[in-house]
């Protein structure tokens, strides 16, 4: 059984006592095996009353711990440093019972301070430390005197008796003696062996975690960046595009529609992109509180893709689309729909159309996932490709070379899907042609 014990900032208290409770099993259980095997089979006489009686009060502080495991008390480090000191005072007695220092099962008393510098503050490891020390040094001169009982031998001197006895006797406690050398080595290097790999195994993901989260702190100062330029541009913006809009208003009311049709109709279509941009510098000069008020609500899934869809029809009516909708698709739950995320998508699908071939458009299939919380959404497009140096980079940074369709707008796509719990994939499909593949968290009810 692998037990995971990690320092303190990674798991709580009454985690790392429920670990400890488990350890207390395993050695109560340890314990009994050995004094049987001491007793039963090695023919060792031990004190037995005073040993078993000293199993059944570790096994009585283990069911308090399991009781005190059952309430919902916080667990603090006090509470589990005296744990561990009755731990050690029950270790004392064992030793001091079964021939003190000369027990060669005295490593045993290593557990309990490698435990204290995992899972709990430096001073209380310097505390267990001298506990050990001090219970150690006290059952060197003293502790119980192993009793003997010699063998009963017919028809023998009774000194050649005494002194095969004793010879018998020396070999067997010798004998005895390296076995628990050995053993307790062989604990020893796998205790420290198995601790020091945790520790290093919850170092790297320390250091992986902190790495993830510098990287996301730089994305974030990258788009709080981006946008601060967009609010500035759209201020800037915002008279050039109120004057277009005043000068083209004036045209249409110059020309008649019955004598400059054809003028009317680009006029039309000057106002319907000016509206647009207007539109677009409106959103984009909200602030991110108001923009998630107005704009985030729970909707059904199935009619916010029609949404979607509609809206980029909208701008790009001559490109055939191609959709597939696999019948398990979760299309009843619900979904958050952010503004941010209808134009993250209709950005890639605008991607999508401005490098597929003509004739082939592009796909959107719909499927569900393996968590019944979340749907998968495949766009793919029929064209060149991406360059295999760039697709590392996509969404990491803006990527200067915008030509490819990868610039700003993609990188704020990724962020965008990031932040509402989704994730996204982009790949080269085996026949030509850039994948997409997003995967958006759902609720299964459609209550605001």
């Amino acid at each position: 059984m692998l037990i995971n014990f990690v320092p303190k900032v990674e798991i709580s208290a009454k985690e790392n006592l429920e670990w400890l409770f488990i350890l207390r099993n395993l050695m109560i259980g340890g314990e009994s095996l050995l004094l049987l095997i001491s007793i039963d089979i090695l023919r060792i006489q031990l004190h037995q009353d005073a040993l078993w009686l000293t199993i059944i009060a570790i096994g009585s502080v283990n069911l308090y711990t399991w009781m005190r495991l059952q309430t919902d008390v916080p667990v603090t480090e006090m509470e589990i440093f005296s744990q561990l000191a009755i731990d050690v005072f029950a270790i004392a007695a064992l030793l001091y019972l079964t021939g003190g220092a000369t027990n060669p099962f005295t490593w045993i008393f290593l557990l309990p301070v490698i435990l204290t510098a995992i899972i709990l503050p430096h001073a209380y490891t310097w505390y267990m430390v001298i506990l050990t020390t001090t219970l150690y040094t006290f059952i060197i001169p003293f502790h119980a005197t192993l009793t003997t009982v010699e063998p009963h031998l017919m028809h023998m001197d009774m000194a050649v008796m005494s002194e095969q006895m004793h010879t018998l006797q020396d070999e067997e406690f010798f004998n005895f003696h390296i076995f628990g050398m050995w053993f307790g080595f062989v604990c020893s290097a796998g205790l420290v062996a198995f601790f020091a790999l945790e520790l290093s195994n919850t170092i790297k993901a320390g250091e992986r975690t902190l790495a993830e989260a510098r990287e996301r702190s730089l994305q974030d100062e990258r788009i709080i960046s981006l946008g601060t330029l967009a609010a500035s541009a759209a201020h800037d913006m915002g008279t050039p595009l109120g004057t277009m809009a005043i000068i083209v208003h004036e045209l249409k009311d110059d020309y008649s529609p019955e004598v400059h049709n054809e003028l009317h109709d680009k006029i039309h279509i000057m106002q319907d992109q000016i509206t647009r941009c207007k539109q677009a510098l409106s959103v984009m000069s909200a602030s991110a509180g108001e923009l998630r008020a107005e704009s985030g609500h729970i909707t059904v899934l199935s009619d916010y893709l029609d949404e979607v869809i509609n809206q980029w029809r909208s701008q790009q009516p001559g490109i055939k689309l191609n959709l597939q909708i696999n019948p398990l698709a979760p299309l009843e739950n619900g979904i958050l729909a952010e503004l941010t995320l209808t134009h993250a998508l209709i950005n890639i699908l605008n991607n999508a159309a401005e490098y597929t071939a003509q004739n082939k458009g592009i796909d959107l299939i719909v499927e569900p996932c393996d968590d019944l919380n979340c749907v998968a959404i495949q766009i793919r497009d029929y064209g060149p490709g991406i360059a295999e140096d760039l697709i590392n980079k996509i969404g990491k940074m803006p990527i200067d070379d915008s030509n490819q369709g990868l610039g700003v707008g993609l990188f704020l796509t990724y962020s965008t899907i990031a932040r509402l719990g989704g994730k996204i994939e982009i790949s080269n499909a085996p026949t030509g042609g850039a994948n997409v593949s997003i995967t958006l968290p759902l609720i299964t009810s459609t209550q605001p």
